[in-house]
């Protein structure tokens, strides 16, 4: 007899496994599927993030930082220590040490909350139903009332530049080196490729990136793209932009790589190169011919606002749908599908979830550029703070990179904040805060912070919209 299930969740990365905890919090029965494999054979939940991306990317990112500083900055604080030495293969198993504590911590979390978690591959068929084959054993059929599709996503492979054995590798094969490249080639200038390249750059690597666009981080407002382009450069990152790979093969030498630029056609040679251009959704053996859910031309899940498919019941969450591929986007979707299979009211506001990049100093951002205000037609005013004039930042030795707030002219609401500076991914929840209950620049700069710190950073630019800044001169 098969099984049957309230809820079958396929996937068990950040938007799977919370929808399936969610809706087991509903007091619903509920399976989640999830056949991810690591380089040692082993299963485990938790996806791309906890196995292979956000998690051991920061694990490096600390590790790598704190000897950059060790070697760069401690003096000036007065600490003198010796040359510093990276072991790589202790920093590694620090990184995986991390990884299973967070990924049996899933499974823990799937345990308590009474969940069936099912290792191995998760098909949907016609009629609700999912074929559900374990990783040794033969296929069955499972019953769902509600199925949600959390898939998540995959790296995009280059045809002029295959992957390997270990020489051309994606962003998974970056994380695993078991030394310090002399040179590394980056291609695409993204969130993955700079935090890749900032992790070895530091540790001793001559990294270059090649960025086909001609704007640097074009996604991000152009006034925190340029502060982070030149803090970059003096890092002794080398960004290429407009450098179109057109060839990339593995020899005896290392990894040449032809590119095409404003000034023609241009090669290199690396020892190794990192293929960072994007991610595409992972729908593998997941749809049936007559599963009945609709895809667009680029593989993603077609779903509405409220993350339903074509076919009812169904939903599908995170990176296998559109929208931002971040992982607490495809978090917020997974408890949103979980909240409206229960019955309740559910949403997600789309227009306030923050981005993060996690190099040094930290990038981040929610809401619109200044640019796209522009566009639009809306009147704005803006204002900005850098940390250079902040007490905290300069206690830290962190005074690079500044905060900048875009509002409305008509009502005040603040319609974009952007930092490129210290601890910018926690920063920038204060600004995720306010936005999501409509606040005006004047709340913020009404609002008390503490004294001193690096949110104060938020408080001068929401007054300096308004050429109140007490800290700094105002326009």
């Amino acid at each position: 007899m098969s099984k049957s299930f309230d809820v079958v969740v396929i996937g068990a990365g950040p938007a799977g496994y919370v929808a399936a905890i969610r809706a087991a919090q509903h007091g619903l029965k509920v399976a989640c599927i999830d056949e991810w494999k690591n380089h040692d054979g082993k299963n485990a939940f938790g996806g791309t993030c906890l196995n292979a991306g956000c998690i051991p990317s920061k694990a490096l990112l600390e590790s790598s930082e704190l000897y950059h500083r060790a070697a760069h900055e401690f003096k000036k604080h007065g600490i003198r220590v010796s040359e510093p030495t990276m072991d790589i293969a202790a920093m590694q198993k620090r990184k995986a040490g991390i990884v299973r504590q967070l990924t049996g911590g899933i499974a823990g979390l799937l345990k308590a909350n009474k969940i069936e978690g099912l290792v191995g591959h998760g098909k949907l068929l016609a009629g609700k139903q999912v074929e559900f084959t374990p990783v040794d054993g033969k296929p069955e059929t499972i019953n769902a009332k509600h199925v949600i599709l959390a898939t998540g996503s995959t790296p995009i492979e280059l045809k002029v530049a295959p992957w390997t054995d270990g020489s051309i590798v994606d962003s998974w094969g970056a994380l695993e080196f078991d030394a310090v490249p002399k040179t590394l080639g980056v291609v695409g200038a993204g969130v993955i490729g700079l935090e890749l390249g900032s992790v070895w750059a530091r540790l001793g690597a001559k990294v270059t990136i090649l960025e086909a666009m001609d704007d640097f981080l074009s996604m991000a407002d152009r006034d925190v793209a340029r502060v982070a382009a030149k803090e970059f450069k003096s890092q002794g990152l080398d960004i290429k932009l407009g450098a179109k790979v057109t060839a990339a093969k593995a020899g005896s030498k290392g990894v040449k790589v032809d590119y095409d630029d404003k000034d023609g056609k241009q090669s290199m040679t690396v020892e190794k190169l990192v293929v960072a251009v994007g991610r595409r959704p992972f729908t593998d053996g997941l749809l049936a011919d007559n599963a009945g859910i609709d895809t667009d031309e680029r593989g993603f899940i077609k779903v509405d606002d409220e993350c339903r498919t074509s076919v009812p019941g169904v939903y599908a969450v995170g990176d296998c749908v559109r929208g931002p591929m971040l992982a607490h986007k495809g978090s917020e979707e997974g408890v949103m599908a979980a909240d409206l299979i229960a019955g309740e009211v559910a949403e997600l506001n789309y227009d306030v979830i923050p981005s993060v990049i996690y190099t040094s100093p930290e990038i981040a951002w929610v809401g619109k550029t200044e640019d796209e205000v522009k566009k639009s037609g809306r009147e704005y005013k803006t204002g900005s703070f850098p940390f250079a004039a902040s007490g905290r930042a300069k206690a830290m030795e962190q005074t690079a990179g500044m905060v900048k707030i875009v509002s409305a002219v008509d009502d005040d609401e603040v319609l974009g904040v952007h930092i490129v500076g210290p601890m910018a991914g926690e920063l920038i929840s204060e600004a995720v805060l306010a936005m999501e209950f409509s606040a005006s620049t004047e709340d913020i700069q009404r609002t008390v912070h503490a004294h001193p710190s690096l949110t104060e950073a938020m408080h001068e630019a929401a007054l300096a919209v308004d050429n109140r800044a007490l800290n700094y001169p105002n326009r």
